[in-house]
């Protein structure tokens, strides 16, 4: 007599769909829940949740400050000045584009001739006030100033370093690619934007994706 039970070829078999059937639920669900978490729902777009965009007016992100447009005296070259976008509702309202955080900006006026390619010199204000987004390339977190190199910019939760001088590109660390450069300009005593970001921000991975993500955002919005 064998010490081993046999075991029923149907109930194995339907065990064995049983798990299969599961495991390909669980990674549909797994696929479904990356795809949702990496898309920009266009059609539940609202004006606060839109990216920087041509006429939006730059305001200071700081609490004390909240909302006030940022002006050329405020700006120096050893600390960023973070600020929102600050756009027109459909009824000729204002609204501070702050609801999603891959919009939140940092600025820095350098003196003449510090600014150089491969920054955009034509999306700067003369070649002194400098615009990008503040969310680090590689894992989202906001990023500041270097304490120890005033001038540069550092991330804070994996040592990424960019230099804003030279387009944010990185220059140590894990970030994939610079911080986007948004393009400005002085109309009056305020600084605005003349278009979206440059180059790819924080939650898309190809340009292509960016690129028709803000084709949706001027349909839905513009």
């Amino acid at each position: 007599m064998t010490r081993y039970k046999r075991q029923d070829p149907e109930l194995t078999r339907r065990k064995f769909i049983n798990v299969a059937m599961g495991g390909a639920a669980a990674v549909g669900t797994v696929s479904l829940v990356s795809a949702l978490g990496s898309a920009k729902p266009v059609f539940r777009l609202t004006p606060e949740l839109a990216p920087p965009m041509s006429g939006d007016v730059i305001v200071h992100a700081d609490p004390s400050r909240y909302g006030e447009p940022v002006k050329v005296s405020d700006l120096s070259a050893d600390k960023l000045v973070r600020a929102w976008p600050m756009g027109k509702t459909s009824d000729g309202g204002t609204v501070i584009r702050d609801k999603d955080p891959t919009s939140v900006l940092a600025l820095y006026r350098f003196p003449k001739g510090q600014i150089v390619e491969p920054t955009k010199l034509d999306a700067t204000i003369d070649g002194e006030i400098v615009a990008y987004g503040d969310r680090c390339t590689h894992a989202g977190c906001n990023v500041g100033d270097n304490a120890q190199q005033p001038g540069l910019m550092n991330c804070p939760c994996h040592s990424g370093q960019y230099d804003p001088k030279q387009g944010c590109k990185v220059i140590g660390g894990p970030p994939p690619h610079p911080l986007p450069q948004l393009p400005i300009k002085l109309q009056g005593d305020q600084i605005v934007a003349t278009g979206f970001f440059l180059s790819v921000p924080y939650g898309f991975n190809k340009e292509e994706d960016w690129e028709q993500y803000t084709e949706q955002v001027k349909e839905a919005l513009g």
